[in-house]
């Protein structure tokens, strides 16, 4: 009848899980200006699929870059 599945959700979650930790732990292990850490956080947990996703493309960019020290 159309509809979404008990075998199509296992393989959605086996799918997105890896990319959902992943932007959790890179959010979790990196720094940001001001509170993005916290809304990226927030964007990751609460909003699935989109969030992690949205991370990767715009998230990403707004890392503080570290200073290497020689």
């Amino acid at each position: 009848m159309g509809g979404i599945g008990v075998p199509e959700l296992i393989v959605l979650f086996v799918l997105f899980m890896p990319i959902w930790l992943i932007a959790f732990v890179d959010v979790l292990r990196n720094e940001f200006a001001g509170s993005n850490k916290i809304v990226w956080l927030i964007a990751v947990i609460l909003v699935p699929f989109v969030g992690p996703i949205a991370y990767f493309f715009i998230g990403r960019k707004q890392r503080v870059k570290k200073v290497k020290e020689n």
